[in-house]
């Protein structure tokens, strides 16, 4: 008696596999790569900016060697803290559109990747439905 649905090893069909599950996992591991990278380059740059202005500031507060140099310095702290408040708001910008991209290219990933299972299950069942067709006279017959 011959089992119809037998897994047949020859048939098996690799790239459907690599389609459906291995690609889109690839396409979104290198997805999320890209997006660390990114989000990584910009703490970087922030942090090497926050730490130059603190530097140069403490540079300047060892400068001081009066009254009047004192007040310069203190002056020039409400500009500097209004510097690094627009400075805070773009990085944080910054990192929410970095945010909203890995969001939107996530869901295009995944709006492909389920539009492609979808037709692959039609295309499989079509291809099952054909098999079953085929067989059931020759399984009748032997019957």
């Amino acid at each position: 008696m011959t089992n119809v649905f037998a897994f047949d090893a020859k048939s098996f069909d690799t790239a459907q596999v690599d389609a459906l599950f291995f690609a889109p996992a690839r396409a979104f591991a290198a997805l999320s790569v890209d997006f660390t990278e990114k989000l990584v380059a910009a703490q970087l740059e922030a942090s090497r900016a926050y730490a130059d202005t603190t530097l140069a500031q403490l540079r300047s507060l060892v400068e001081v060697k009066d009254a009047e140099g004192l007040k310069r310095y203190l002056e020039g702290q409400s500009q500097v803290a209004q510097d690094l408040t627009e400075r805070v708001k773009g990085d944080a910008d910054k990192v929410v559109a970095l945010q909203q991209d890995f969001v939107e290219q996530s869901q295009k990933l995944t709006e492909g990747s389920v539009k492609q299972a979808q037709e692959s299950a039609k295309q499989a069942t079509e291809t099952a439905v054909k098999a079953v067709k085929a067989a059931a006279p020759k399984a009748a017959t032997k019957g």
